[in-house]
């Protein structure tokens, strides 16, 4: 892989060690500009490192990174002010409101405009809908409006990619449905988005993008449309008819793995992408075989990371 001006994030044989263990093993990330990228993996595989990484928190052991084009950590003066950032989920003062955390915030910030404070600060709030919760004290947000207060103020200065380190973590459905809201309408902007998650339904709803990654490497990485159409076409079959319908398969050359459930007999036969099981079932029916269930289906991306993987993903939340 080689560095490009397409890419809003790019990394080369990135690598980080702490004592004997390889936290982050030689990844070459690449996110392109505009994207909603999804960066997904079990909890403990590397992801929140990779990100302290990138954004400067922590120090690489090897590799290269570059962020918005600038060369990081040399020249993270650059690159961290056109960076927006919600890493580990937000902290504020709970006794304090939204709006006067984020001066806090914004008046600690070098590159922020002291003249402009107020107006930035009530377009962010608005932006993620707390305008009217802007006066009201932290303590009595719910979860879901902290996460927004701390995506508000990521956004406090205008910012070319936005890095969301489990935006959803521990919230309601409510909340996550809010956040995933705020995310979409924030990427129609052409804002650059790197959403890390251990929620496979999250990154299918949201992404455009996606990277995977397991025990600190990445094991797939393209466009979602790309990893789905890379999916594994199956046929399947459900019969009482054990062996008559391992002669018909055998006839058309196919080499099913077999399951007995229920004194019942499954046929998974891993066959070409627009196979055309018709010839199949006809025979079948021909020979008499009583059928319970056939179909012609395509593995789900969860059973596409799980091949890659070894592990499941959380699903639903």
């Amino acid at each position: 892989m080689s560095s490009a001006s397409n890419y809003a994030v790019w990394t080369s044989e990135l690598t980080k060690q702490f004592g004997g263990q390889t936290a982050v093993n030689k990844i070459n990330l690449a996110v392109p500009k505009g994207s909603v990228f999804g960066f997904l993996g079990p909890n403990g595989s590397g992801k929140t490192t990779t990100i302290r990484m990138l954004l400067g928190l922590a120090d690489a052991t090897s590799g290269e990174i570059e962020l918005l084009g600038e060369s990081m950590p040399k020249d993270a003066q650059q690159a961290l002010p056109r960076v927006g950032a919600l890493v580990e989920g937000p902290a504020f003062y709970p006794y304090l409101s939204g709006k006067v955390n984020l001066r806090r915030l914004d008046s600690a910030s070098k590159t922020a405009d002291p003249k402009t404070r107020e107006q930035r600060i009530d377009r962010a709030l608005a932006k993620v809908g707390l305008t009217n919760a802007a006066n009201k004290k932290v303590h009595k947000y719910s979860l879901g409006m902290k996460q927004r207060l701390g995506i508000a103020n990521a956004l406090l200065q205008e910012r070319d990619l936005l890095v969301l380190d489990e935006p959803t973590n521990g919230l309601d459905p409510q909340g996550t449905r809010e956040v995933r809201n705020l995310i979409r309408s924030l990427s129609k902007d052409g804002t650059t988005i790197l959403v890390s998650s251990h929620l496979l339904s999250e990154i299918e709803q949201l992404c455009s993008h996606v990277a995977v990654m397991s025990a600190g490497k990445i094991v797939a990485q393209g466009s979602l449309e790309q990893l789905q159409s890379e999916n594994q076409t199956f046929l399947k079959i459900v019969t009482p008819d054990a062996d008559k319908t391992q002669k018909v398969l055998n006839e058309f050359g196919l080499e099913p793995q077999r399951e007995t459930k229920h004194g019942l007999e499954i046929f998974v036969c891993g066959v070409e992408h627009g196979f055309d099981g018709d010839p199949v079932l006809r025979k079948l029916l021909r020979s008499k075989v009583k059928i319970k269930s056939f179909a012609v289906e395509q593995a789900s991306l969860e059973d596409r990371f799980v091949d890659l993987t070894g592990e499941g993903f959380d699903v639903v939340q």
